[in-house]
């Protein structure tokens, strides 16, 4: 994350009294318009994060720049994302590392594409509409810049017809029929290589498990994660009333065989 002053063309964050967050794109001469007046975006650019600025009816905005999970929730997009409390145990599940070769069908806005490239894997996807194809691949340059695309490889392609990449490290899917992936991803996961599916539904994940078990991947388990967060007030702690439950299951095995 670069620790520059804000410049004309970056992305911030802005958190009013509420908590509100407002995602903006610095531009020369641009403003930031609210119901509670207006922030000329002069007042930010060449300040450094953490900055806190004025609208002209005095509404007080800290500026940020943007987290990963920050951009995931407010960036542009056609189909539903992964959401950050999967994204993360879905990187650790998958063992991704800096130089990994992934690949990923199911791209989607971006979402996860972002992770595993923040996490320095090389990114090959694929994707069956063009529209979200190239979201993807926009959202991605937007957040990471332009050098990134060096590691990352969008096509139109469907996934279920085959995949044409050989020695991959990993597998990460977000399809709503992965089992169909299963046996081309025998063939072109290197022996070891981790296959990761994520599914929103457990009849999803009864019949990729069955085909798992069919195929020469082991060591094949499920989770799901559940995100509370807590009241802290004082002495009033408790749980939240709300919580993030069920948004999709994590699916996980390893090639142990050719």
């Amino acid at each position: 994350m670069t620790r520059q002053p804000f410049a004309a063309g970056d992305r911030v964050l802005l958190v009013d009294s509420k908590l509100r967050r407002y995602l903006v794109v610095l531009a020369e001469g641009g403003e930031f318009h609210s119901h509670a007046g207006f922030v000329p975006h002069e007042q930010l650019i060449g300040q450094e994060d953490g900055t806190v600025v004025t609208s002209t009816r005095n509404a007080r905005y800290t500026a940020f720049r943007p987290t990963l999970t920050d951009f995931v929730l407010k960036m542009p997009r056609g189909a539903q994302v992964i959401y950050p409390k999967d994204l993360g145990p879905l990187l650790l599940l998958a063992d991704v590392y800096p130089g990994a070769r992934v690949f990923e069908s199911g791209v989607g806005s971006g979402a996860l594409s972002m992770t595993l490239l923040r996490a320095g894997a090389e990114v090959f996807g694929y994707e069956l509409r063009e529209d979200f194809a190239a979201r993807a691949q926009r959202n991605v340059e937007s957040f990471m810049g332009a050098d990134v695309l060096e590691r990352y490889e969008v096509e139109v392609r469907d996934s279920y017809e085959g995949i044409d990449h050989r020695d991959l490290d990993r597998v990460v899917l977000d399809l709503p029929e992965p089992w169909r992936v299963v046996p081309h991803a025998e063939k072109v996961l290197r022996p070891g290589g981790i296959f990761v599916a994520y599914t929103p539904s457990i009849v999803q994940v009864s019949q990729l498990r069955q085909a798992l078990d069919s195929s020469g991947f082991q060591l094949a388990e499920t989770v799901e994660v559940l995100n509370r967060t807590w009241h802290v007030e004082g002495a009033s702690v408790r749980p939240d009333h709300r919580m993030v439950a069920h948004t999709g299951f994590l699916t996980h095995a390893r090639l142990l065989q050719s």
